[in-house]
């Protein structure tokens, strides 16, 4: 195990069963730190420590603690009037209870420490605690005291380590009135149903491949200017105010897609998704049925002159019939009225999509045509 320096020495309160620990910081701070310098001459700014009675600089070991009463007396506490404390967590981390792990709000969660045991004959009921926890999949709720104040903390297994989280106590947890839109904010379906297509197209992620990009830019930073480098360009500012939820709901899709190196084609599949743009699509798609309707009713009118050519051609037999009396003539007639009915038809078939104006207007000529080449047959009869 690598060298950590413990924290803290004491032991876990498991009923009856004590359990000899030393506690250890879980966590490490990599953030980088600057000194304050004077911006003239670069010098450093140090802070020095006077007693405000005698105006002189004091060292560490004369420093204590004191409580300011609100009178503005102070009270000194000394390091063996804390040890005194008749608490029973000043050198015990006391359970009080096993909950279910989703009955801890993560709200209280605060700092991480791992626990270990403190000598060979802590070794068999640290690791009955351990498998206890393990099976029952519960955490330990418990109480110790640590700097100065008595804490609230979480026991659960880690691998094969006892851990503990620091907890806030409840009353430590502001409640969270006026943080919410004080308006209801209506949420469509369609905005919801593209919130879920972003949210499975960002998927999962291994937490181990995230890192700090801002302090890696900070080191980058220091390096150029220790190298007398030029620096790096800064990034332009994405974001603002967001005016067309959709929009930027599928252009976030996108983004995702692309950084994890979907397929081009999967753009097709946001289009897909109810939303504006495709609202907007909607008559388009009424319009093609409208077509098909007429496209029907052209044909149907297409085939209508033909109707029309067939009663004309009978009522031309008819005539013929009635004309019996110039064999001759009526031969005449016939011959005259076929290349019209031909003609007629012709030009019925090829104005087939012309407007029906016109149409009523051929008819019209068509009818007219018919009384005089019936009387003209009639005279050359008598």
């Amino acid at each position: 195990m690598w060298h950590v320096r413990s924290i803290w020495n004491g032991a876990i309160s498991f009923g009856l069963v004590s359990i000899p620990v030393k506690l250890m910081n879980a966590t490490e701070n990599h953030s980088l730190s600057f000194r304050q310098i004077h911006l003239e001459d670069g010098g450093r700014i140090r802070y020095r420590k006077f007693c405000e009675l005698e105006d002189r600089e004091v060292s560490s070991p004369e420093i204590g603690k004191g409580y300011e009463d609100a009178d503005g007396s102070v009270v000194p506490i000394t390091d063996e009037d804390l040890a005194q404390l008749p608490l029973p967590t000043a050198k015990t981390i006391e359970i009080v209870a096993f909950v279910p792990a989703d009955r801890i709000d993560l709200l209280q969660m605060d700092t991480a420490y791992y626990l270990s045991a403190n000598g060979a004959p802590a070794g068999k009921p640290y690791a009955l605690l351990r498998e206890a926890l393990r099976r029952s999949g519960k955490v330990a709720v418990a109480k110790y005291a640590l700097r100065g104040r008595e804490r609230l903390g979480m026991l659960r297994v880690v691998d094969d380590v006892l851990t503990m989280h620091a907890l806030l106590w409840p009353d430590e947890i502001r409640a969270a009135e006026g943080v919410a839109p004080e308006a209801d904010v209506p949420i469509r379906d369609k905005e919801l149903d593209l919130a879920d297509t972003l949210m499975d197209t960002l998927g999962e992620v291994d937490l181990d491949e995230l890192h700090d990009e801002y302090r890696e830019a900070v080191e980058e930073l220091i390096t150029a200017k220790v190298e007398g480098r030029e620096l790096p360009p800064a990034p332009e500012p994405e974001g603002g105010k967001v005016l067309d939820l959709m929009a930027a709901l599928e252009k976030s899709v996108r983004a995702a897609r692309e950084s994890r190196g979907a397929e081009p084609g999967g753009e097709a599949e946001v289009r897909q998704l109810p939303s504006r743009k495709s609202s907007r699509a909607t008559p388009k798609e009424v319009g093609g049925k409208k077509s098909t309707s007429t496209a029907k009713k052209a044909t149907a009118a297409r085939a209508a002159p033909k109707k029309t050519t067939a009663k004309k051609t009978t009522e031309k037999k008819t005539t013929a019939k009635k004309t019996t009396e110039t064999k001759t003539a009526g031969k005449k007639a016939t011959a005259k009225k076929t290349p019209a009915a031909k003609s007629t038809a012709a030009k019925s078939t090829a104005a087939g999509s012309e407007p029906a104006g016109r149409k009523t207007a051929a008819k019209k000529a068509v009818a007219k045509k018919t009384p005089a080449k019936k009387t003209s047959g009639r005279q050359r009869a008598g």
